[in-house]
């Protein structure tokens, strides 16, 4: 699913056009027991409680393609009974209406899903009729499919912190009641995906909050799809790759790093420019090879990156995107500024002495100003900083001359 398809489902998600038929889930202490299940006609909520479950639903399907939501395969030979996907094909076709087989995946959830506390899982239902496009995007009335999908999320639940508060019955100050507090969605995924605008059963959106480490194992072991790297995770790895061949990060390990982002940067501008905006430019072993040969890493480190990213992508390689550090670029962009501001600076002392009458080994220069002879009447004379100076005004058009070399 790409961006664009998962705007199509979201605007669904507001309170005039939300069509919700069910809802249910359970809520889970911190020993893996259910303290309680619910099962709501969502359109049936009060208004309050109506707005902050579809904000959960609405996050289940946020953030970035490819970092926070990632669309996970099925393998077909492991669309067997009793399987994650099998399970989730019968909650679809119940259309959460099945109290045993909800039980038995919530139990599901409950022994995949690695988590140290209490939290709340919430399954919705809901079915889109797919309007018909034309060629240039705009929508028609007929219906050309129908969209039948469950949304699955799973929120931690904390007792409230400690607090003072205005105990009105008693009508003083103490002690606030301390209460458990739904959080934002943790983990999340959405059965089938909605991939080219039709259904496809054989694939699911997942969301999760942290992309540096988000729950594989309930992937794995609770939805039965494969796994994906994310964004943040394949960034991560290549610089722990920089890191360990270029050793301690001192300046001009950090400053070798720029080098390398603003190379691939560039890289990336030749590739497009070669392939057409809307292709994919996908990273080989070798052109990262090349990348590093020219920021100046030597043969023996280029070798080392080049076999441990092989190692890291071997089962798909990354985008060339993906790689890229956009605060890195950023950092070598001021950088580079820094850089020609300090030769400016450089260059502007030097000629500052020069005017000054001091040359570079501190010896008085010789200065010539070349006056009109109608201005030769108003030079005068003035102390400044306790010194008798010879003041002679000069226009932009007067030649200033320096050791015999006009300025």
């Amino acid at each position: 699913m790409n961006k664009k398809e998962v705007n199509e489902i979201k605007r669904r998600f507001k309170k005039d056009s939300c069509n919700f038929d069910k809802m249910v889930g359970c809520y889970v202490d911190a020993e893996k027991n259910i303290i309680l299940t619910f099962n709501e006609t969502f359109l049936n909520l009060e208004d309050e409680e109506f707005h902050k479950f579809l904000d959960i639903a609405n996050k289940s399907l946020s953030g970035t393609v490819g970092n926070n939501l990632l669309e996970l395969p099925f393998d077909p030979e492991n669309e067997i009974e009793g399987s994650g996907h099998d399970l989730l094909m019968r909650l679809r076709e119940t259309r959460l209406l099945d109290e045993k087989l909800l039980i038995e995946y919530y139990n599901r959830i409950i022994e995949s899903y690695d988590y140290v506390g209490n939290f709340l899982i919430v399954l919705f239902h809901d079915t889109y009729d797919i309007p018909m496009k034309t060629s240039d995007d705009l929508a028609l009335d007929d219906s050309e499919e129908v969209y039948d999908y469950i949304i699955c999320a799973i929120c931690p639940v904390s007792l409230s912190k400690a607090a003072l508060g205005y105990r009105e019955q008693e009508n003083r100050i103490g002690a606030r009641d301390r209460d458990w507090v739904v959080g934002p969605v943790d983990t999340a995924f959405t059965f089938p995906a909605f991939t080219e605008r039709t259904t496809d059963l054989h694939a699911c959106l997942a969301y999760t909050k942290n992309t540096k480490e988000p729950h594989v194992e309930f992937w794995e072991n609770c939805i039965g799809c494969g796994t994906k790297k994310t964004t943040t995770q394949k960034k991560n790895a290549f610089n722990n790759m920089l890191s360990q061949a270029l050793g301690e990060e001192t300046e001009e390990v950090l400053e070798t790093k720029l080098d390398i982002q603003q190379n691939l940067s560039d890289f990336i501008t030749v590739e497009t420019e070669r392939l057409g905006q809307d292709e994919p430019i996908i990273l080989e072993a070798e052109d990262v090879a090349n990348i590093l040969t020219d920021s100046g890493l030597s043969e023996t480190k280029v070798e080392k990156i080049q076999k441990n990213f092989e190692n890291y992508f071997e089962e798909s390689l990354p985008l060339a995107e993906e790689i890229l550090d956009e605060k890195a670029l950023k950092n070598n962009e001021i950088r580079l500024e820094k850089n020609v501001l300090k030769e400016r600076v450089v260059d502007l002392t030097k000629q500052l002495k020069e005017v000054s009458g001091v040359t570079e080994d501190g010896k008085v220069a010789n200065v010539v100003v070349k006056v009109p002879e109608e201005k030769a009447a108003t030079v005068t004379t003035a102390f400044v900083d306790g010194k008798k100076c010879l003041c002679v005004p000069i226009d932009p058009d007067d030649l200033l001359f320096v050791n015999g070399e006009q300025l």
